[in-house]
Parts: C-alpha cells; structure tokens; sequence
C-alpha cells in the first residue's frame, strides 16, 4: 500500500474521496481513453471497426453485456482487458470480504466495522486486477459458489444463530462487488443458477438457504458464449436473456493481416538456444490454412476454425525446423514447407467434421489445406511467374529427391538441378542475393508445392516428378514431405 493512501476513515474523509457506481466508474475512464486517443483493448486487433465500438457503446450505456462467438476469437481476453478500464486502486474497508466502501458500507461486518472503530476504521486499498473475478460456467456450479452459503463453523466460533448475516461465506458474485464478474460460456450454468443471477440484475437481492439478504452490489456482469448454445438450443432463460443490455458478435479476423499479426503476437517464435528465421510466405501459408478451413464444408463452421489453430501451427513448424537444425548442425533454424506436414497433428486436432469430412478423413483434410495454401500464397506473390522451365524438367523424365530433414545446403544442392528454380526465390519475396540457404530451401519448397497443389507436376513417396493423368495428388502412398528421401 501506498504510503501516500489514508489508511483510515477519517483520512480518506479528508483527502476528497467520492464513490463512484463502477459502471460510471467505466464509463468516466472509457471516455477519458477515447479523448486522449488511448488504445482501449491493446494486443486485440481485428475488431477496431465491429466489436469494440459496441463495447464502448455498452459502457457508455451502463450495460451488462455477453459476447457471442465461436472459440478462439478473444472472448475472454477482451472481457479480462476490462480491468485495464477499472481505477487503479479503490479502497474498502479492511477484512471486508465484499469490498465494501468506507463511505458507504454494504455488509453488516462494514456496517459494525464503522460503528466500532467510528473514523479510525481501517481502510485497505486493492488493485484493479483483483477486482475482475472470472468464472466458467460448468452445470455443476451451485447457488453456494455464486452466491454464497451458511457457513456454520463461523456461526460456531462467532456465536451466532445461523440465520444471521455473518454466518454466510460469500460467493463469487459478492466478492466482485465494485468490481467485474466475467462468466464464460452463460448457458452451461444449470437453469436455477441463471435465475439466481436474473434475481440480481432485477431486484439485486439474493437467498442464502431461504435467508432473505439485501445486497445493493455494484457489479459489471458480463458473458460469453456460443452463439449456436445462446439461441437456438434455448440454454439460456429467457428472462435473463432479456436483462442483458447488448449481444456482441465477436468473428475470426476477416483480413489475412490482421491474423497474421495476432498469430505472431500470440505465437511462441523466438526460441532461446537457437536463432529462428521464419520466411514471411510461410506465415502467410500457416494463416490462409486457417483461413481456408473456415470456409471448407467438410469442417462444421458452427464449431469453427480457432485462431488457435495457426498460432500451435507455426510454434510446431518452428518446432520441427529446430530439430533438424539441431540435428544438421546448423546456427539458424529455417522453417520450410515440409515442416508443415510434421504439424499436421496442431491442424487436425483443431477440426470438427462434418459427416463428409468424415468420410475423407482428417489427415487427407489437412494435407489439402496445406497445398491450397501455398497454392493461394505462390499466386499472391509470384503471379506470372515463368515455371515452363520447372514443368518442361519434371515433364521430360526429370525427378528430384530432397529429404524433410536434409540440411539447407543440401536442399539448394538437389533443387539447383532442376532450371529455373532458384531463381523464383525473389518471386516469393525473398531477396536472392542475401538469402541464406534455408530461406531459399523453403522458397523453392513453397514453388514446388503450389505446382503440386494446381497439379502441374507429382509428388509421391519416392520424389517429384511428372504432372499425374489421373487420381488424387500423390497417390495413396503420399504422406507429405517426410517421404521425400
């Protein structure tokens, strides 16, 4: 605690101090940020035009809000930044369980608290981080974790008859009072549990084994959930449903960018005992898969495609690239493509499949996605390009072997052979005279897939080679670039 904070009542009487409801407490900090041009949400990007807008237009209303989305769209990321909107410190009453204000106490401990001590009441300070309480919501939360319950050893110790106020041990609703209450995924809670909170935002009194309580709490409620579980499965009580001030669509980042830069941000990429060269084409590549499993009909969109995904995607690419650095003895480890296939279990264990998808498999799924997006990422870069020359080698006879852990130098050794490969390595955004060995390795891989992917030459078990007549890419013997030894 600050030295320069009163630590008693009669000080915090002359210092000035006023009270504040914590949703104009919000409402004050949120307009103060939107003068000065503050950023409200840092580390959110993506939603500056859509979800934060509403958001402010919430706190600016004073309303409880619920943020609707499928996983990994910074639901709960965005509800924990709410404490960044809160003071930097409040004081209550010290030993107050609910945070009660020193001018105007809301438990009976405050209330006798002041009538003891009168202006020598202690008065403690707390953060603001400790006043946002979170909650999953689980169908097995009870009325006594949200609310409270008769605890009878403090009846026992302190003497007093269970029906009276002391006895109870609060909730997580009480003890966020002047603060926040987050509850992640609203409509998993049990029917009774959601009437109990209604009761609050109606009347704000509650029952604790049928003992009528009066608690005034000045709390922020806010939600998240599935917007397939909020509406149309009816998991959530109407009444409610019809308290809760603003319905918030959050959505995926709509702009290929703005993911790259949240996978980036999010992404553990630097890593300590070796140094990471990720080419910007294969971050590119890791976010349009992502990009492209939200749009293919063989994965259930109505459980999406989190951003989860490109984030343990590139961490694993980066992963496998270190170990075969390691292993060849190099300095720099360069993911390339190959290293996407060793990921492919960061890809599948974040889709849920349709019946047709099903029918075709996860790995199969995945390995599509990664050849369509470096197919989409090789067009973006390189439209144009001039590929006669690698099409005209493969096409007369000419095969190429190259090994997923082979070393760069090895890589560029074998890819030299075939004309005009490498010099398609600035085509894809690298600069060719001071490119390493791997950055060009990965370069020429990325060419190399998105010719397989448009089907203008083979990739099998044992090698490139000529463009296949007919049947899927790579046969039923094409398990990704592992086999290319």
């Amino acid at each position: 605690m600050s030295k320069s904070l009163p630590n008693t009542l009669r000080g915090l009487k002359e210092s000035g101090y006023k009270q504040r409801p914590v949703k104009e407490e919000l409402r004050d900090n949120v307009i103060q940020k939107l003068r000065s041009g503050e950023a409200l949400f840092p580390g959110v990007h993506g939603y500056s035009d859509s979800v934060i807008p509403q958001i402010v237009n919430a706190i600016l209303a004073r309303h409880d809000f619920i943020l609707l989305g499928l996983r990994g769209q910074a639901k709960s990321r965005i509800l924990r930044d709410l404490s960044l909107l809160l003071d930097e410190q409040i004081p209550i009453i010290g030993g107050s369980e609910v945070n009660d204000d020193p001018l105007n106490p809301l438990s009976k401990f405050g209330r006798m608290k002041i009538q003891e001590h009168g202006d020598a009441t202690p008065v403690d300070w707390i953060a603001r981080d400790s006043r946002y309480v979170e909650k999953l919501a689980t169908p097995d939360v009870t009325i006594a974790d949200m609310i409270g319950d008769v605890d009878p050893i403090k009846a026992a110790r302190g003497g007093h008859a269970l029906g009276d106020e002391l006895t109870i041990h609060y909730g997580l609703l009480p003890r966020a009072n002047r603060g926040i209450l987050a509850i992640n995924e609203l409509p998993d809670l049990a029917g009774k549990i959601q009437v109990g909170l209604f009761n609050i935002l109606q009347e704000g009194d509650v029952q604790v084994k049928g003992y009528p309580i009066r608690l005034s709490l000045d709390v922020l409620m806010v939600f998240t959930a599935n917007p397939e579980d909020y509406t149309a499965r009816g998991k959530i009580i109407t009444p409610l449903k019809d308290r809760i001030g603003a319905e918030i669509r959050t959505h995926y980042p709509q702009d290929l960018d703005i993911g790259i830069q949240i996978t980036r941000q999010e992404a553990w990429i630097s890593r300590n005992d070796l140094s990471v060269e990720v080419p910007d084409f294969l971050q590119e590549v890791v976010e349009r898969i992502a990009f492209l499993g939200r749009h293919d009909k063989r994965i259930d969109q109505r459980s999406g495609v989190s951003q989860r995904m490109p984030i343990t995607v590139i961490e694993t690419v980066i992963s496998n690239a270190e170990r075969r650095a390691l292993e060849d003895g190099e300095d720099v480890a360069v993911p390339r493509v190959s290293d996407l296939y060793a990921a492919m279990p960061a890809i599948t264990g974040k889709m849920e499949l349709e019946y047709e998808g099903e029918l075709h498999g996860a790995d199969r799924i995945a390995r599509e996605l990664i050849q369509q997006a470096c197919s989409q990422a090789f067009d973006v870069r390189a439209a144009g390009a001039d590929v006669d020359g690698i099409i005209e080698y493969f096409e007369t006879g000419g095969a190429l072997q190259v090994g997923a852990d082979s070393s760069g130098n090895a890589c560029v050794l074998g890819f030299s052979t075939v004309p005009g490969l490498l010099q398609l390595v600035s085509d894809v955004g690298l600069a060719s005279d001071t490119a390493n060995d791997g950055q060009r390795a990965a370069a020429c891989e990325l060419v190399l897939e998105a010719l397989v992917a448009q089907r203008r030459i083979s990739r099998t078990t044992a090698g490139y080679t000529r463009a296949p007549h007919e049947g899927p890419t790579g046969g039923e013997g094409y398990q990704g670039f592992d086999t290319l030894s």
